[in-house]
């Protein structure tokens, strides 16, 4: 059940593989994010020290967290992955220009997870072809329905 897409990342980015990594929660935050208050938009991962991090994902807290809790919004999340994984994303990500950027947040049973997509940049006339395949698409699903209604 997917809790939070970035739906930016695919615009920006050509996504060349996904993972999956657990995330770092405190109460509060698991909280904020079964009531949908999370924004993945501005997010991204960084490696420091052998560890993955998610900085920039923001979970607005409740207004009824617990008071002796001082919730930050745009609190750092260390990300799980197993250590070859990790390895093989620093590699990947030094030396062929790829970025990691976060692409949802999901459940998987109680757990909160995260899909993080390796990723190379696209140049802006890619991204114009980005659009102008989107909006064909749209207009030809649009035209094929006026088709069909004009039939019966």
């Amino acid at each position: 059940m997917s809790i939070a897409e970035n739906r930016r990342a695919r615009y920006d980015y050509f996504i060349e593989e996904r993972f999956e990594a657990g995330i770092v929660l405190e109460g509060w935050e698991v909280k904020a994010i079964r009531a949908g208050q999370v924004q993945l938009t501005d997010g991204y991962v960084m490696i420091k020290g052998g560890e993955l991090f998610l900085i920039g994902c923001r979970i607005n807290p409740l207004g009824n967290a617990s008071t002796h809790v001082n919730p930050l919004a745009d609190r750092t999340k260390k990300l799980l992955m197993k250590k070859d994984e990790i390895r093989r994303l620093i590699g990947k990500t030094e030396q062929k220009g790829f970025t990691l950027v976060p692409l949802n947040l999901h459940f998987k049973g109680s757990h909160v997870k995260a899909d993080i997509g390796l990723a190379k940049g696209k140049a802006e006339h890619d991204k114009r072809d980005t659009e102008k395949k989107r909006d064909w698409e749209r207009e030809r699903g649009q035209l094929m329905r006026h088709a069909a209604n004009s039939k019966s």
